[in-house]
């Protein structure tokens, strides 16, 4: 993947930028600044994995007096304000060493799997949940609903664990 920009003699790319950044400075300069970023990233996974994991189970049949609708708008609150722990948090680690992210493995497997799972929520959404009245309270969700379930899940466990390579890596 070419990085640089075309803008003339002299140009970089927007990896140099973001690592020569202030923020890139401060991340790699300041003691406890990365770590407690790290920690707040970790805690946005959490809630936003959890999240997922508690709607996923309930359509694969847990706690099936509980509606899926009002668990799922339930759910969303804290999901999205997970993200706004987690993306923050993200490009700031990103940006104390973007060069050893951009060329790392693990994290470009880590957002695909990310893609891969919110594009597997927005099937969800405009497909088998469209007739999720039908199935929101007592009855078994429809088996397509169930296979994204647990793709899901298994989509998010995996995320976590590329998180956790990246340390090693």
């Amino acid at each position: 993947m070419d990085t640089t920009t075309t803008s003339g003699p002299g140009s970089t790319s927007w990896l140099d930028w973001m690592n020569d950044s202030p923020l890139g400075a401060a991340m790699r300069g300041e003691l406890w600044l990365y770590p407690m970023v790290e920690v707040v990233h970790i805690i946005g996974f959490i809630v936003l994995v959890g999240s997922v994991v508690m709607f996923d189970l309930r359509v694969l049949g847990l706690s099936k007096d509980i509606q899926v609708t009002a668990l799922a708008r339930h759910l969303l609150t804290w999901s999205i304000a997970a993200l706004l722990f987690i993306v923050p948090a993200g490009l700031m680690m990103f940006s104390a060493h973007p060069h050893d992210f951009a060329s790392n493995d693990i994290f470009i497997l880590k957002l695909c799997l990310i893609a891969t799972a919110g594009l597997n929520a927005v099937l969800f959404h405009v497909g088998v949940y469209r007739s999720v009245e039908q199935w929101n309270t007592g009855a078994a969700a429809p088996g397509v609903a169930k296979l994204q379930a647990l793709f899901s899940m298994a989509l998010w466990v995996s995320v976590v664990l590329c998180g956790r390579l990246l340390a090693y890596t």
